[in-house]
């Protein structure tokens, strides 16, 4: 879980803090240093919810004492969690080379309207970041198994080295191909996404809202146990790579494989060639 944390922190914290160097790099190039202060309040709030929402979503979810309603809760989370990911890694790719420009108008906008305004779009445009993230690794902390240190580590670490990069990038001390970052730093986060969509569907075997919670595809647990101290680091490699549980139903398996192939052939395939315009 260190692994699939540590990508997911990194990537998404890298998008957040990609947005946050743009907004102050603007202020400061155009000479408007006095609208840093409610920018960092709108990135701070922003940073605030995010963390609420998470610890949120925990307390109520430790609230219900019955099995098969957190099991409800955390399914459906989960494939909301992988839906908003999957867009999110979609609009990425998209917009990575618009977003400059994009957020530089908002601003422009923003400045005119006052400080209030300001807040506001340094709010929005890290809150959205923030709130997926959130969701992303409560559904992979949450479904860990055994302690949640490594999971939180890996995040941690993650968007630690995330904050690092973007002040790099703000620095210009950094020159880092963001296309192809996104590129292939989302393939990787579709293949976690997966494993998150698979234990969803599980979860929701166990709530007894599907069937099949015993037809049995595989024991990963079982084989990697038969390959000794080496099998126990396999399988915590495995594990945390692909993001899938001791034991996968057949449900969880096909739904796996079901999202994974065409996902990730939109996601790889060549953009189409525009066709030149031709004069009559």
């Amino acid at each position: 879980m260190f692994l699939g944390n540590f990508l997911i922190g990194l990537r998404e914290g890298l998008e957040a803090a990609l947005v946050v160097s743009i907004l102050i790099a603007y202020l400061v190039k155009t000479g408007n240093r006095k609208a840093l202060i409610p920018v960092w309040t709108g990135i701070l709030a922003a940073v605030a919810l995010s963390v609420a929402f998470a610890l949120a979503l925990q307390y109520l979810v430790d609230q219900e004492n019955h099995f098969k309603i957190q099991e409800l809760t955390g399914g459906i989370l989960s494939i909301v969690a992988v839906g908003l990911v999957t867009w999110m890694v979609f609009w990425m790719r998209k917009a990575a080379r618009g977003i400059k420009a994009e957020l530089e108008g908002r601003l422009d906008d923003a400045i005119d309207m006052g400080p209030r305004a300001l807040a506001i779009v340094a709010f929005l445009s890290v809150g959205r970041e923030g709130l997926e993230t959130a969701l992303f690794l409560w559904t992979n902390i949450t479904h860990s198994n055994g302690s949640a240190v490594e999971p939180v580590s890996g995040a941690v670490v993650g968007l630690l080295t995330a904050v690092v990069l973007g002040y790099l990038l703000y620095r210009g001390g950094l020159n880092l191909n963001l296309k192809k970052f996104f590129t292939w730093t989302g393939a990787a986060l579709i293949v976690v996404a997966a494993g998150v969509l698979g234990y969803g569907f599980h979860d929701l075997q166990e709530a007894d809202v599907l069937p099949g919670l015993n037809s049995v595809a595989l024991k990963p647990s079982e084989f990697f146990a038969e390959l000794g101290e080496a099998g126990k680091w396999l399988q915590t490699v495995f594990q945390g790579v692909l993001n899938v549980t001791p034991i996968i139903t057949w449900l969880q398996l096909v739904m796996w494989f079901a999202y994974l192939v065409p996902v990730m052939y939109l996601f790889l395939r060549p953009a189409p060639k525009k066709q030149p315009v031709t004069s009559a």
